[in-house]
């Protein structure tokens, strides 16, 4: 059902939910149309520039720091400024989509930031945008309680100086919102969510002693930071608040960021905390730019592929002393498991594994790091309090020692981990079993003990598809093809039938999400983003 917000040139195209009016005033579309009108145009060029970036990689299968922007890492003069207090002490955060339980859980956890997602972690029904934005603005309010239907347990948030302060992620620039309509185009997610949220709660946020805090996800290029930056410029004069009261935290999850972490915090530095480490997206995009570069730049199975391999540490030393030299915050990767309530082995195996991971982080400098569980939050403080003390952070520490050069973050090859053929089948099953459940309007799942995003599926798929273009033999004799994979797929889909039950199977959208899984791994033609297509088959 269309229907035109009155006073506003933007078309809602989506039957109503409840209290959607208090999000979708007027003032507010007419502020997320004018970010469409304004800035939407300079977004199409900085996809297509992607798109040429990516095709001089394919033609000299490498990368290098940007020549025109030398002055500006030499200049040591210049630093990101001042952190607001609300932002200083960054130890442990927490990440999760915007349903009203995870909103009191996570705001309740102990954590010192909550990463709330409108990103990887949220499917993108316009439900789940919607009603993300209402639980996030009834929480500022303390209007959100939550009692569960089938336990009958009731949620509440702790005093104000108990809760985690919000950092929210809007989506990629590479999304669009097809329920929302200016002029006739879709507007980009970014500016929905970003537009939604800042309108309604800058100032809110600011009466509460914080702000309005943003990570930015997937960003390729310290041309996009510039791009942000001319929004929070923009939106900040729009709403009337001071200028610097945005704050931006860039996730370097793109191997093309990498190699701009100084200028991406320089684009920004009037707005800049932070940078942030991750794995599974970062992994993706090497796959993604290098998948034609040969057998070097072949992945062994995912999780081979710890942060201490060569050319991870690499990218996670350069990123610390990156922020530190710029008085920005170094932000750590995830700790995704997610604990068991039958098997206390499963839990101290894991504990230890996420102890071990947090004391590497804090011990090479990172000022803090995030957790996917409340029960992994005391693991990630205790070994970030033993580093840090009474201090916030440690940006004092400058890791003048680490000296990465250019081929380093390339160096896949340095890993002498191969693929395996459980490798492929956990890739299918991972795969399968996510993007079921993202199709039902869930981006947040727990499968095989493991809290997975869109980025779990990313790299699964992608992972299939480079092996089978590779080549690639397993130590079974088995030969990565097409037929394989197929093979690998059909015998997962009929697993999970006998893992649930024929009426469980038929309720869900599993041959839907093997066909996806399918179609994105196999295709000649790679697609950008598996989101994309997932999306036109998104229903909501």
């Amino acid at each position: 059902m269309s229907a035109p917000a009155p006073s506003s040139p933007v078309v809602v195209d989506a039957e109503p939910l409840p209290r959607q009016e208090e999000v979708l005033t007027d003032e507010a579309l007419a502020f997320v149309a004018e970010l469409h009108r304004r800035f939407t145009p300079r977004r199409a060029g900085l996809l297509a520039r992607r798109a040429e970036r990516r095709a001089e990689i394919a033609r000299t299968s490498t990368l290098d720091f940007l020549p025109e922007t030398a002055a500006i890492r030499a200049d040591d003069s210049w630093k990101v400024a001042p952190s607001p207090a609300a932002l200083n002490d960054r130890r442990v955060e927490i990440t999760g989509p915007t349903d009203r339980k995870m909103t009191i859980n996570a705001l309740n956890s102990g954590a010192r930031i909550w990463l709330a997602d409108f990103e990887d972690a949220s499917a993108p029904t316009w439900e789940n945008v919607v009603t993300g934005q209402l639980n996030l603005i009834d929480a500022y309010t303390r209007a959100i309680d939550f009692t569960d239907p089938n336990s009958g347990k009731s949620y509440a948030l702790k005093a104000e100086d108990e809760l985690a302060t919000v950092v929210m992620r809007p989506r990629g620039w590479h999304l669009d919102e097809r329920h929302l309509l200016v002029d006739g185009e879709q507007v980009p997610g970014a500016f929905v969510d970003f537009g939604l949220y800042f309108f309604h709660n800058a100032q809110r946020l600011i009466d509460l002693g914080k702000g309005p805090y943003f990570y930015l996800p997937k960003t390729e290029s310290h041309l996009e930071a510039r791009l942000w930056n001319d929004v929070f410029v923009f939106a900040q004069d729009y709403v009337g608040v001071p200028q610097g009261t945005v704050r931006a935290t860039v996730l370097i999850e793109t191997i093309t960021a990498a190699y701009e972490m100084e200028e991406i915090l320089y684009e920004l530095r009037d707005h800049a905390s932070g940078l942030n480490a991750g794995r599974w997206d970062y992994l993706f995009s090497i796959v993604k730019n290098f998948r034609d570069g040969g057998p070097r730049f072949v992945l062994p199975d995912r999780n081979a592929v710890t942060m201490t391999a060569p050319f991870m540490r690499a990218y996670t030393e350069l990123l610390v002393r990156t922020c530190h030299k710029r008085g920005a915050h170094a932000i750590g990767g995830m700790a995704a498991f997610i604990p068991s309530r039958r098997d206390e082995e499963v839990n101290k195996v894991a504990f230890e594994k996420v102890k071990a991971d947090k004391d590497r982080e804090a011990g090479d400098g990172f000022d803090g790091s995030w957790v996917a569980h409340p029960d992994l939050v005391p693991i990630a403080m205790a070994s970030f309090d033993a580093v840090l003390g009474e201090k916030p952070n440690q940006k004092d520490r400058l890791r003048e020692d680490v000296d990465v050069k250019a081929a380093d973050l390339i160096a896949v090859d340095s890993l002498h981990a191969k693929p395996t053929y459980p490798g492929l089948v956990n890739a299918v099953q991972v795969g399968i079993r996510y993007i079921e459940a993202w199709l039902r309007g869930l981006g947040a799942v727990a499968i095989f003990n493991l809290m997975e995003d869109a980025a779990t599926a990313e790299i699964s798929r992608s992972q299939i598809w480079q092996w089978i273009n590779a080549g690639v033999e397993f130590e079974n004799g088995e030969k990565a093809t097409p037929e394989l994979a197929r093979k690998v797929a059909a015998e997962e889909l009929e697993n999970i039938r006998a893992e649930i039950g024929a009426d469980a199977f038929a309720a869900g959208h599993w041959q839907q999400s093997h066909d996806l899984l399918l179609e994105v791994a196999l295709d000649d033609d790679y697609a950008d983003f598996l989101t994309l297509p997932a999306y036109e088959q998104l229903r909501g």
